[in-house]
Parts: C-alpha cells; sequence; structure tokens
C-alpha cells in the first residue's frame, strides 16, 4: 500500500516537472559554457573583445525571462478588453498632458515625417505609458537568456549581436540598457534591429537617447514613415459579418493577412455595408481576432475590416490586439490635442 502511494507521488512530481515551461531551471554551468561560446562567436563577427568582454561580463541568465516569454496576455484576453484596457480616458488625460509639454518638439516631428502626433502618442502610451513603464531588466541579460533558450534562440542571438555592434560604435550607451524582458529599450520599446535600422539622432548630439522625447518620437515617425504609413487615412472598421461568408476570406493570424480586396468585393458578406463612411474602392481584408484565442469565440464576431495602414502597424508588433488598441487610441487623441 504504501509503495503504491510513493508510486503515485513520483509520477505526480515527474508530471509538475513536466509541466514547467522549458529551460526554467536551466543549468548555471550550461549557461555560462553557452555564454564564453557565444562571446567566441562575437568578436569573430567583428565587434571589439574589449566591448564584448564588458558588456557580457556580467550576463545572466534570467528564468523570470523565459516565464514572461511562455505567458503575454495579449494571447488570452477578449479583443474588447485588450482594447478597452489600453484606450481609455485616463491614457487620453496622460497623453494630452505629454503633448502640453512637448507640443513645440512633437508637432516638428509630425511635419518632417509626415506621421499624425496622435499615432505617436497612441504608441509610446500602449508601450511604455507615456514613459513610465520603460523596463527594469537588465537586457544585455534577457537577450542572452532568450538566445541561450531554444525556443527562439537565433532570433534573440541575432539581436544580441545587434545591440553589441550599436554598443561598439558608440551609438547606444551599454550603461542604459535596462528595458522590457524581451531586450526592447526606450519610449517606444525598439528592438536591436529596429534601433540600427530607424532609430536617429534628431538632435544631433551624436548619441541615440530613446528614453528622451525628441530622439525617441523621431525615430518612431522615422520608422512608421519608411514603412510607408499614410498620413491621415482609415485603419480599421468595426464590421457585422453575414453567415454566408466562406472561410477563406477571414483572417485569424496575424502572421499573414490573406484575401485582400476592394471593400466593394466584400458588400454581399456585410450586413452593415451601407453604414460604412469610406471608399467602397480601398483594397482592404477581414480579420476574426478572438477566433484563434478565446476558447468559444464565434466566428464572425467580432470582425473588422481592415486597410494598408492597419498592417503597417502590424510590422511594428505581430498582434491584431495590438494594431487595433493603437488605431483605436489614436482616433480617440483626435479632437483632444
Amino acid at each position: 500500500m504504501i509503495f503504491k502511494k510513493m508510486n503515485k507521488i513520483i509520477i505526480i512530481l515527474i508530471l509538475l516537472t513536466l509541466a514547467r515551461p522549458y529551460n526554467c531551471f536551466a543549468n548555471e554551468g550550461d549557461f555560462n559554457t553557452w555564454l564564453k561560446s557565444f562571446k567566441i562567436k562575437a568578436v569573430n563577427s567583428g565587434i571589439s573583445k574589449t566591448v564584448v568582454e564588458n558588456v557580457m561580463s556580467n550576463a545572466k541568465y534570467l528564468p523570470k525571462v523565459i516565464e514572461y516569454d511562455r505567458y503575454q496576455p495579449e494571447f488570452y484576453e477578449d479583443t474588447f478588453t485588450y482594447i478597452s484596457k489600453r484606450s481609455s480616458k485616463k491614457k487620453i488625460k496622460e497623453g494630452k498632458q505629454l503633448y502640453k509639454k512637448e507640443k513645440q518638439t512633437i508637432d516638428k516631428i509630425e511635419i518632417k515625417f509626415k506621421v499624425e502626433k496622435e499615432l505617436l502618442l497612441a504608441l509610446m502610451g500602449i508601450e511604455t505609458n507615456f514613459g513610465k513603464y520603460l523596463g527594469k531588466m537588465d537586457i544585455i541579460s534577457s537577450l542572452a537568456t532568450l538566445s541561450y533558450d531554444k525556443r527562439r534562440s537565433e532570433f534573440f542571438t541575432k539581436e544580441l549581436l545587434i545591440l553589441l555592434r550599436l554598443v561598439d560604435k558608440n551609438i547606444i550607451n551599454k550603461d542604459i540598457l535596462f528595458g522590457s524582458w524581451a531586450g526592447a529599450f526606450g519610449n517606444f520599446q525598439f528592438m536591436p534591429r529596429t534601433i540600427k535600422d530607424y532609430a536617429i539622432d534628431h538632435n544631433d548630439n551624436n548619441i541615440i537617447e530613446l528614453k528622451k522625447t525628441e530622439d525617441s518620437f523621431a525615430s518612431a515617425a522615422n520608422y512608421l514613415s519608411k514603412i510607408g504609413w499614410k498620413k491621415n487615412e482609415i485603419c480599421f472598421l468595426k464590421i457585422d459579418l453575414n453567415n454566408n461568408i466562406p472561410k477563406k476570406y477571414l483572417n485569424s493570424s496575424a502572421r499573414k493577412i490573406d484575401n485582400w480586396k476592394k471593400v466593394n468585393f466584400f458588400k454581399n458578406y456585410i450586413s452593415n455595408f451601407n453604414d460604412l463612411e469610406i471608399s467602397k474602392n480601398l483594397k482592404a481584408a477581414i480579420i476574426i481576432p478572438d477566433k484563434d484565442i478565446i476558447p468559444g469565440a464565434e466566428t464572425h464576431s467580432p470582425a473588422f475590416l481592415i486597410f494598408e495602414n492597419y498592417e503597417k502597424i502590424l510590422k511594428w508588433n505581430r498582434s491584431l490586439r495590438f494594431a487595433l488598441a493603437v488605431c483605436t487610441l489614436k482616433n480617440n487623441f483626435k479632437n483632444e490635442i
């Protein structure tokens, strides 16, 4: 009898261990072995040995980062909950306060890059609550942890190498590299590759300061401009779908939006079509963001008609809900600032 109970306990312990996120119990020795190998790789790629040693010397494995990587709220909240949390009256009030303080700088950036100030405020508001939550994680250790972890090792290894090159070229100061668990940095949460490709020293002081208004807003506007954002054009519309719409026209994943058509093509599938106050010749696609995320979600509701600008926000963050929230907050700022 005792033997059977012990067997049951052993089986339960094994199952609990297997249920834990992969690599949460990574051996410190294994991580240190990986770190030595990574340093050699970094130096061989052309980054100075001094910088590699200085920046990577205090890198640590952070189990919490793996936990965050495995559980992200946008995968579990329904669309309207997600949007309402991120486009509230409080957000608008805080955005107005920031704009009032930095009006001259933000207005100049809007004119120069042809990107609406409302969009820039919306992105900053959702990414970091207007600079209040920039993240306190050691970015080097976060990226090293995710590079060591096998789930997305290749991606994060490249990001870490890019960051080291930015430090090596004196573009980024290594002493201020604290941000999100995933390695994002500054007011708009730029990843290293985004910093390399789009961040700019707007005030010409020879360093990119993404935690300060001028460089961060200009860098975000530069990014949006370069990827093709079209100022004052529509982002999305909520629609009511008929049940007769073929499934092939319904997109539930942010990875790739298929079946872009002129709005008029969807006329017979949208019950509130005549209420849509847009050009029927615009190209659009349909998304159903809850379908693959929320258990028991209806196939046809909620549904949205999305346009070219919406897809540009997906390049910023591949989340259907994130793009909807950004565009909603952007619209809520209109007539408020």
